[in-house]
């Protein structure tokens, strides 16, 4: 645990030490904020709740958790600096697991810096906080979910673009594999049981259920096991490019 937190602490130094962590925050405070107020309609809608706020979590993560993940180990293996990591005294899953840790952190960071939204509606209205703090620990876990895939996408290459495109095109597929129109598409040639099971591989089916305030064991299972599942798979792509040298 004391080399974790040690890799976590160096990682999360880095982050801060550039502007880069600064911009990235501003910029998804910006277009969160830009989707629920203008896109979503938050004051045209009446209502003293954040469902307009959340619904666009999925999409802007499309983007923002790639662009936080592509750094992780690309950039330690186009520097060099990844030898020196993993020759350190401490467990390679201790590297791993700070690596991922700090970026999480980092994600948190961002998304609680949107509680003036939060505050805001509790000044505009009665709303039901409890079904707001739902929405937040889901979206944070669909963030570390996120964040696991492109993890692993950044082990697979020294380039931060190259993590960055297959990160977001896979973290595509986990989330357009419950919209209504895919799952109409694949009814037509497909048996019902492998249809709800694309579904229920789909970060959608399980966030939104979370945002409505329903917090059941099986989604917090199911984003639960998607970062146990990369995690383990960027420790076996990292494993393996280091002893190919």
């Amino acid at each position: 645990m004391s080399a974790m937190r040690s890799v976590a602490k160096r990682e999360l130094r880095s982050y801060f030490s550039t502007p880069l962590a600064l911009v990235f925050i501003v910029i998804f405070l910006v277009l969160a904020g830009s989707f629920a107020f203008y896109v979503g309609g938050f004051f045209e809608r009446g209502q003293a709740n954040l469902d307009a706020f959340f619904v666009f979590h999925p999409w802007l993560y499309l983007f923002f958790i790639p662009a936080v993940a592509m750094r992780l180990w690309a950039e330690e293996r186009k520097s060099g600096t990844i030898e020196l990591l993993l020759t350190l005294p401490i467990p390679f899953s201790a590297a791993v697991l700070g690596k991922y840790l700090a970026a999480w952190i980092f994600a948190g960071i961002a998304l609680a810096l949107t509680f003036p939204l939060w505050i805001t509606v509790n000044y505009l209205g009665d709303p039901d906080n409890g079904v707001i703090l739902a929405g937040y620990l889901g979206s944070w876990l669909m963030a570390g979910g996120y964040l696991a895939i492109g993890m692993a996408m950044s082990a697979v290459t020294r380039s931060q673009v190259v993590a960055f495109v297959l990160g977001a095109a896979l973290s595509f597929l986990f989330t357009v594999s419950g919209l209504p129109m895919v799952l109409s598409f694949l009814e037509g040639w497909l048996p019902a049981f492998f249809v709800n099971m694309i579904a229920g591989f789909s970060f959608l089916t399980h966030f939104e259920q979370i945002s409505k305030g329903i917090l059941d064991a099986k989604d917090v299972f199911y984003f639960a096991s998607v970062i146990a599942l990369w995690l383990f798979v960027t420790t076996l792509i990292v494993d393996t490019k280091r002893e190919a040298g």
